[in-house]
């Protein structure tokens, strides 16, 4: 397992993530990053996919359990650790990097069934100021596009970026669109955007730098509630057809 130097900010598609998620890591084995002296990310090696996060799931459960972690917070393809007792040696953190590789070895696809939850959403007029970029980035009309994004039942595979927003698998890659080259200053909460190969709902107003192709009224975050974020990771979003403006 290698390790790298400490970055300066908290892993993408953990609690402090920037909006997307980050790209997939080439090779073959896990990588450890510090972050600053009390947490480090643990990123899994391959391709993003449904079968890879559920031994994220997975890894997350076991290493919850352990007496010196506070906290573990699974990312797209990674899990960021927190510590209640961190490593304060060279010997120590290499143990525990080979901890964590042991358990990632023997970590099993955890399959979390959760809820399916239906989203009407209407395409494209104002909430949806960015449906011209797909259809000039893919050639497709706003009716495929429409038809091939609402079709899938996509698992929220974690939460990040902001509080309630959920990170999603399984779009069609036949309308991925790169991300937006100046980010948008603000988008609203209940904008469904795509970025890059992913697709995902905002679940407040904020920057963004994909495309926002429709909105939904869908509330995703409430602090008054138990737990505040409306989904968890294993819960599925399906995106309902209430409209599309043209």
């Amino acid at each position: 397992m290698s390790r790298r130097a400490a970055p300066k900010a908290a892993p993408k598609a953990n609690s402090t993530a920037a909006e997307g998620g980050g790209a997939p890591r080439e090779g073959s084995a896990p990588s450890v990053s510090l972050l600053g002296t009390t947490a480090l990310l643990f990123e899994a090696p391959g391709e993003l996919a449904l079968a890879s996060q559920q031994r994220i799931w997975s890894l997350a459960r076991e290493t919850q359990a352990w007496p010196e972690v506070r906290e573990a917070v699974p990312g797209m393809n990674n899990l960021m650790l927190t510590f209640e007792r961190p490593p304060r040696s060279a010997e120590a953190l290499y143990a525990l990097e080979a901890r964590l590789q042991a358990a990632w070895d023997a970590a099993l696809p955890l399959p979390l069934e959760g809820r399916v939850v239906e989203l009407p959403v209407v395409y494209g007029g104002e909430g949806g100021p960015h449906m011209a970029d797909v259809v000039a980035h893919t050639g497709l009309s706003v009716d495929e596009i429409v038809e091939l994004h609402s079709t899938p039942v996509y698992p929220v595979y974690a939460l990040g970026s902001h509080p309630g927003y959920c990170y999603l698998g399984g779009m069609d890659p036949r309308i991925a669109t790169p991300r937006r080259k100046v980010p948008v200053l603000s988008i609203p909460g209940g904008a469904v955007s795509i970025g890059g190969a992913q697709t995902g709902v905002s679940a407040s107003a904020g920057p963004s730098g994909w495309n926002t192709i429709g909105s939904t009224t869908m509330s995703f975050f409430d602090p008054a509630q138990d737990p505040p974020a409306k989904l968890q990771p294993g819960d599925m979003i399906r995106f309902r057809v209430q409209g599309v403006i043209r």
